[in-house]
């Protein structure tokens, strides 16, 4: 059972705000709501969860409860870990509005398989649906591509351009540098880039509780090496706030940003945060 440390206010503003363009929110970790001007709402990577103690270790408030969300277009997920597919965060968003959910095979079978969100919630088969690479989804007044991603912890991990004209969202998932970011930063005019960013750090191994020196994110040189080759203008960091061990300082970014072409701008932002294309 999730429960919330700020209540709903956050999904309320969310859901009553109307953008002149596309507002984007952070949840915190990798999680994303982008919503247009027409509405359409689309949830990225939520995860409310409080991740598996004493290994992983949540650093930041859960947002609002899944169960509070009351208008959703669509759930997308980039790969299968637990933080970012997550029947508990997921699940109930499914089953209160009916949306759809949109994920790699790895991941659909994490929902179907090992978590069975058809039977621990009110959620149907056709709720689920399986993309990938070079695979385009019509949502509302979004135009969503599914991209290549490179996170080699991952069986199966996408990213997604999201287009608008107001602008174009890419998120990244977990990934790390691959040469496919010059196609995609050719290929799309891409405003706002997020990207997962954190330390080096030490976190307990699963069997023997043994701290392992741990890289799951982008450093500060990867980071900026995405962005660059992506040409996005503006790039916002994520998931440094999240896990004990692995947290890390994003205004450190504006050194390494310096001495490339792109980004143009660094978006700092805090879980609860907006930010706009317009």
């Amino acid at each position: 059972m999730i429960a919330s440390d700020w209540g709903d206010w956050l999904v309320r503003e969310i859901e009553d705000a109307t953008p002149d363009g596309v507002a984007i929110w952070y949840l915190g970790c990798n999680g994303f709501v982008v919503k247009g001007g027409d509405g359409t709402t689309i949830y990225v990577d939520p995860y409310f969860g409080l991740g598996s103690p004493p290994r992983t270790i949540r650093m930041i408030p859960v947002p609002f409860e899944p169960d509070d969300v009351t208008e959703a277009d669509a759930v997308l997920a980039t790969h299968e870990h637990t933080d970012h597919v997550h029947g508990p965060s997921q699940a109930p968003i499914l089953a209160n509005t009916g949306t759809t959910f949109y994920a790699p095979d790895d991941s659909i079978a994490v929902a179907r398989e090992d978590e069975a969100w058809t039977d621990e919630w009110e959620v149907t088969g056709d709720q689920l649906t399986e993309i990938t690479e070079g695979d385009t989804l019509e949502i509302g007044e979004f135009t969503v591509h599914v991209e290549q991603a490179n996170d080699p912890d991952s069986t199966h991990p996408v990213s997604y351009v999201f287009e608008h004209e107001a602008g174009t969202f890419f998120h990244g998932g977990d990934t790390k540098p691959t040469d496919e970011f010059e196609r995609i930063g050719e290929e799309y005019e891409i405003d706002l880039a997020a990207l997962a960013f954190g330390t080096v750090g030490r976190v307990p191994d699963k069997q023997t509780r043994e701290l392992q020196r741990t890289r799951w994110y982008n450093d500060e040189n990867q980071i900026v090496e995405c962005a660059d080759a992506l040409e996005c203008e503006r790039l916002l960091p994520s998931h440094w706030d999240m896990w004990k061990g692995l947290t890390a300082d994003p205004t450190a970014l504006h050194h390494h940003a310096n001495s490339f072409e792109y980004p143009q701008r660094l978006e700092i932002v805090e879980i609860g945060d907006r930010v706009d294309l317009s």
